[in-house]
C-alpha cells in the first residue's frame, strides 16, 4: 500500500500553491468557494485532506468558520504559514479515521482527492467517517473526474491528458484493479545542451459516479445533487468531472 503521507511531501508542499493559476485562478476558486459558502449555510465546515489551505482559507474569509483533517506534516505546516490554529484549527491524521468533532453543517472533499485513498474499503471509510461528523441535515460534498476510459485506444492502458510546454501528464490504467497512475513529466531548461525532467508519479484508484452513490447508501446519505462543475451546470454523458452533494437525514440515525 502506497503511503500517501510520503507522497505529499517537502517538496510537494513547497511547490503545491500557484497564487492566481491552476487550480488557484480566480475563475476556479471562487465558484468553489461560493457554492461550498451556500452549503454550509452560516454552519460550520470540516475539509478533508485540507491541504495547504486552498479552499479552506477563502472560505473562511467567505464567512465560514472552517476545520480541517490533513495526513501530511509538510502540507499542514504550509497552512500553517498562512493560518493560525486558533484560525482554522486542524487534526493531524488520516480522513478515513481521524476526527475533528461533529456537528458540522458541511464536509467537503474537493479536487479528487477521495481518489487518494487507493481502495474501495478506505473510500467507504472516509464517507462513514464524514457522515459521523455531520450534524442532521448537514451535507457531504464530493468534487471528482469521471474516469475517461472511452478514451483508451483498443490494446492501449494509457492516455496523455496534458502535453503543454515544460509538461507531460499521461496517465495508465489498470482496469481489472480499477487503478490509475499519473505520470506529471516536468521538463526543466537546458544546461550545456541537454534538457532534463523530473518524473512524479501519483497513484489513485477511479470511482464511478454510480459507485460513489452507493458508498454514500452504506453511510446513510442520500444523493441531493450532482452537477458537473461549482456553477451548477448539467452533468452529462461527455461531463469530465462532477460535484456530488449527499445530504445526513434531517432526523433518525445511522445504521
Amino acid at each position: 500500500m502506497v503511503d500517501q503521507s510520503r507522497l505529499w511531501d517537502a517538496h510537494a508542499a513547497a511547490t503545491y500553491d500557484t497564487p492566481g493559476e491552476g487550480m488557484f485562478a480566480p475563475e476556479v476558486l471562487g465558484p468553489t468557494v461560493e457554492r461550498l459558502h451556500e452549503l454550509a449555510d452560516r454552519g460550520p465546515a470540516l475539509e478533508l485532506a485540507i491541504g495547504t489551505g486552498r479552499v479552506a482559507i477563502p472560505l473562511r474569509e467567505r464567512g465560514t468558520a472552517v476545520s480541517g483533517i490533513e495526513l501530511s506534516a509538510p502540507m499542514l505546516a504550509r497552512l500553517r504559514e498562512k493560518a493560525t490554529e486558533e484560525e482554522i484549527p486542524v487534526v493531524h491524521g488520516d480522513m478515513t479515521t481521524a476526527r475533528a468533532g461533529e456537528g458540522f453543517s458541511l464536509v467537503y472533499l474537493v479536487f479528487n482527492t477521495i481518489s487518494n485513498l487507493l481502495t474501495q474499503e478506505q473510500q467507504v471509510a472516509c464517507f462513514r467517517n464524514a457522515a459521523s461528523q455531520l450534524a442532521p441535515g448537514g451535507c457531504f460534498v464530493i468534487e471528482l473526474w469521471v474516469p475517461q476510459l472511452r478514451s483508451l485506444a483498443p490494446g492501449h492502458g494509457g492516455t496523455v491528458e496534458v502535453s503543454e510546454p515544460g509538461y507531460l501528464l499521461v496517465d495508465t490504467y489498470d482496469t481489472l484493479a480499477q487503478q490509475v497512475v499519473s505520470h506529471h513529466v516536468r521538463f526543466e531548461a537546458a544546461v550545456d545542451g541537454a534538457r532534463g525532467a523530473r518524473i512524479g508519479r501519483t497513484p489513485h484508484r477511479y470511482v464511478w459516479p454510480s459507485e460513489l452513490d452507493l458508498m454514500a447508501q452504506l453511510a446513510g446519505l442520500q444523493r441531493e445533487s450532482r452537477w458537473a462543475d461549482w456553477d451548477r451546470s448539467a452533468f452529462t454523458a461527455d461531463s469530465r468531472s462532477h460535484v456530488s452533494v449527499y445530504r445526513k437525514p434531517a432526523t433518525g440515525s445511522l445504521d
